[in-house]
């Protein structure tokens, strides 16, 4: 996929003239450079380009990186890029992350407070409204191609609107559907026909994608895989069980090529392209700290981690921002593996390497968030070093290579065990050889193997918090637990108490943006807000 964003961003910048009912999400031709879409589809190779817009969209955030004529108007561009948005949204709201920064919105989220005109939700909810409307007007346009590949593209186009209608369900439920490019006013479709649209849409194109295909191009593989997501979410989502479902397309894409790479440590740095990594990557957002530039994606990972007496350079990067750290209930997940405590008796040592945190001068307990950053842990999963050890592309450690997984082979095998112990049917002895595989290479042997009768949902919920945290998934878990809003699970700081206290229950979604509910009168408002 680099070699396609690079084509994007060394030349054939693109911006698809889309229409839509919101200025927000109204796409022009900003360089005189840009082609028109009438060269853009003039053959497959031009068509190719578009195509890259599309990828690039989860990526990047303008028509100039890092930053300048950006997608989004009305909030700083480095924060409306999508996996930082989705970090906010699904991260910083949980027990993983909170940020010491006062930027307005930024506290809200992970004190669980913000109102219906959070410029995070909103920028999210518009920056998946884009990345629908260019498909739809990608698909429009590349079916008048003649080329067989064409179909390909298409079918490719279909995933990534689907991806974007899976976010929009999960984070906001109540959206509308639009698969034309319309000037019209849309109706609002609830959250059972927007799963049913998804599932549709994966389920047809399954065997229009490609067996396999160039890095960071989804084949079929991920289609099965992110079926395997939304089915493990129906309940939550529909009211409606598909766990046996779930079971079955993550039978599929544990049988795939894909692979379980040999080195956690691998996943997380700036060669995790090429390094064995993405064997177990099915689909990721793809950076690179020369030719596409961005304030989001892994450059804001890795600076804003880093603060207090961390040395920015072992994280190959030139500064850092002293905002992002976690809190002790993360930390409390690797319990069992602590092999050192320091003298007020926490943690500073794990024999489970997926425990990164950095400690030196960090204090265990959070009692300031607001610019303290020595208060709570430090998290060093997301590195812009390649494996070796050598620095990454950007000689001035200022923009990041790593890409960023949005599904990998790890999370299917969870996928696996999950709907397996609810009864989706499967095997409960081979969920637990799929939990054994990664927590054998979290410990290098089978120190930490478990047996069947461990293999409980609440073990599950805590095995997936160790294995995917700051990968974009712990809300979406906590909602499915029942131990988002409620005060069955408490962690410092959920619901603006140092301790923790439950919200109300409407917080289990979003709200739309404002300024959406005031155009179009068609949508309702989310409960509660």
């Amino acid at each position: 996929m680099r070699n396609i964003i690079n084509k994007l961003t060394l030349g054939l910048a693109l911006t698809l003239a889309v229409v839509s009912c919101h200025d927000d999400l109204d796409q022009f031709p900003t360089d005189p450079d840009s082609f028109t879409e009438q060269d853009v589809f003039a053959n497959i190779d031009e068509a190719k380009g578009a195509l890259a817009k599309l990828y690039a969209s989860l990526a990047l955030t303008g028509q100039q990186g890092p930053a300048g004529q950006g997608d989004i108007s009305g909030i700083d561009e480095g924060a409306s890029q999508y996996t930082r948005l989705l970090f906010y949204l699904n991260e910083l709201t949980t027990d993983h992350s909170v940020v010491g920064w006062g930027d307005a919105g930024v506290p809200d989220l992970h004190n669980l407070t913000w109102s219906s005109s959070n410029d995070f939700t909103e920028a999210m909810y518009y920056r998946l409204g884009q990345e629908v409307s260019f498909c739809n007007s990608f698909i429009s346009n590349a079916t008048n191609l003649t080329d067989p590949e064409a179909q390909t593209f298409i079918a490719e186009a279909r995933f990534l609107r689907a991806y974007a209608y899976y976010n929009l369900i999960d984070l906001y439920a109540n959206v509308p559907l639009t698969t034309i490019v319309s000037t019209e006013l849309p109706l609002q479709s609830d959250s059972s026909e927007l799963f049913s649209f998804v599932e549709s849409e994966l389920l047809e194109i399954q065997d229009l994608l490609a067996d396999s295909n160039e890095y960071g191009r989804v084949d079929k593989v991920a289609a099965w895989a992110l079926l395997s997501r939304l089915y493990l979410n129906s309940e939550s989502f529909t009211g409606v069980d598909k766990y046996a479902e779930c079971v079955t397309f993550s039978n599929n894409v544990i049988g795939s090529s894909y692979a379980i790479h040999s080195n956690y440590d691998d996943l997380f740095l700036a060669d995790n392209n090429s390094n064995g990594a993405q064997n177990e990557f099915i689909f990721t957002a793809n950076f690179d700290g020369v030719q596409s530039t961005t304030y989001g994606g892994t450059t804001f990972l890795i600076h804003a981690s880093i603060g207090g007496t961390m040395d920015p350079f072992a994280s190959g990067v030139n500064g850092g921002w002293q905002g992002l750290r976690t809190t002790k209930a993360l930390v409390n997940k690797f319990d069992s593996s602590v092999t050192a405590r320091n003298g007020n008796g926490n943690p500073i040592s794990w024999s489970d390497n997926r425990a990164m945190f950095y400690t030196d001068g960090q204090a265990f307990e959070i009692t300031t968030i607001a610019n303290t950053f020595t208060d709570g842990y430090a998290v060093t999963k997301f590195k812009n070093i390649n494996s070796d050890g050598s620095g990454a592309n950007d000689s001035s450690g200022e923009f990041a290579d790593t890409d960023i997984p949005l599904i990998r082979l790890a999370e299917i095998y969870l996928n696996y065990a999950e709907a397996a112990v609810r009864g989706g049917g499967g095997d409960l002895n081979t969920a637990v050889s799929l939990v054994n595989q990664l927590r054998a290479r979290a410990y290098g042997n089978n120190s930490g193997n478990i047996s069947i009768s461990d293999l409980s949902l609440d073990f599950i919920l805590n095995e997936r918090s160790r294995e995917l945290y700051w990968e974009g998934f712990r809300r979406t878990d906590l909602i499915r637990f029942n131990q988002f809003t409620t005060g069955s699970y408490l962690w410092p700081f959920k619901g603006g108490a140092s301790q923790g206290k439950s919200v109300e229950a409407y917080r289990d979604l979003f709200p739309l943006p404002t300024n959406v509910i005031l155009i179009n009168p068609n949508l309702e408002q989310n409960p509660g807000y």
